[in-house]
């Protein structure tokens, strides 16, 4: 088979075309776009957001999107509606109808019921002269000039600006609501995007605690160290406070300073002030800590400076937040 165009230049054209439709959208943002922020701000149920055909996959992205930025959401297909499924729209709650046409058989029979029930409707729609915009209580406009699809059939361009601009209703509202990456750390507790907003190095802890003091020989330091099997042993003076920190990297820089090993202890060989953070710091930000300064191990240590315990890049690894 023959290509008509080469197969880049057909992708360039899709995604200018789409890039274009995009930036139209801006044109058309209005008061009403505004007042349904605001609609759905004074809501006590839910965004209700409803559609048919290529317009229902737009509408179950919306409503995860929704959810996971703190408005409440969910998704009720426009054909189930009138078999039942309208029962899911409650008295306090929203609804977002997308569609391109904004005409289909579908809507015609569903809108008028949901009029009934007395709750606002929000038309995302890409023909603002539409059945859908006539009968809505406020129109997101989303018009195109024309589908990427080359016979400008097949639902591309459209369905890209419903998405965009549901994405900046959902954007405005969670900037409105002042929802912050703690609150997004909460509704995302299960992925590694979640794991990077709530845990703690309180939660990656090792409750062994290899330590020796400044007077330990050096083949104590190494048994400690090999036995605990965290690459490193914290120095503690007599009071319990941290003095310095003794890594796999100590020990071979031993090995290049001295001939003569007899003698050497901790003290001699630690890395005095090591790097360290509170109980309760975020794991973030503590591996954010160990790679600028190009380290394995943390000392986790009290305001009292005595040892809490150590996390080891190894424990970011393993929760997935690198």
């Amino acid at each position: 088979m023959k290509l008509v165009k080469n197969i880049k230049k057909i992708a360039e054209e899709v995604l200018l075309n789409e890039a274009r439709a995009i930036e139209g959208l801006i044109a058309y943002l209005d008061d009403q776009f505004v007042q349904s922020v605001e609609t759905i701000l004074a809501m006590r149920g839910r965004v209700v957001v409803t559609g048919i055909g290529k317009s229902a996959n737009i509408g179950n992205k919306l409503v995860a999107t929704f959810n996971s930025t703190g408005t409440p959401a969910l998704f009720m297909h426009a054909a189930d509606a009138i078999h039942g499924d309208l029962g899911m729209i409650q008295q306090d709650d929203v609804v977002i109808c997308i569609s391109k046409s904004g005409n289909t058989e579908e809507l015609k029979v569903l809108i008028p019921l949901i009029r009934q029930r007395s709750v606002p409707v929000i038309a995302l729609v890409s023909n603002t002269d539409s059945y859908l915009a006539r009968q809505s209580d406020y129109v997101l406009n989303a018009t195109i000039g024309e589908e990427a699809c080359p016979h400008n059939l097949a639902p591309t361009t459209s369905t890209t600006a419903h998405l965009a601009l549901g994405d900046a209703l959902a954007v405005a509202l969670l900037e409105s609501r002042g929802f912050t990456a703690e609150d997004f750390g909460r509704y995302h507790p299960g992925g590694s995007l979640g794991k990077r907003l709530y845990l703690t190095v309180d939660d990656l802890l090792h409750t062994e605690k290899p330590a020796v003091q400044p007077d330990t020989s050096v083949r104590e330091v190494i048994m400690e160290i090999s036995s605990r099997r965290l690459g490193a042993a914290a120095v503690l003076n007599e009071d319990g406070k941290v003095a310095g920190i003794i890594t796999d990297g100590d020990l071979r820089r031993m090995l290049e300073r001295f001939e003569d090993l007899r003698g050497i202890v901790a003290a001699d060989i630690m890395s005095a002030q090591p790097r360290s953070v509170l109980p309760g710091t975020m794991a973030i930000e503590a591996l954010e800590l160990m790679q600028r300064h190009n380290i394995t191990q943390l000392l986790v240590v009290n305001e009292s400076e005595t040892l809490k315990g150590f996390v080891h890049l190894h424990d970011f690894l393993k929760e997935g937040i690198i």
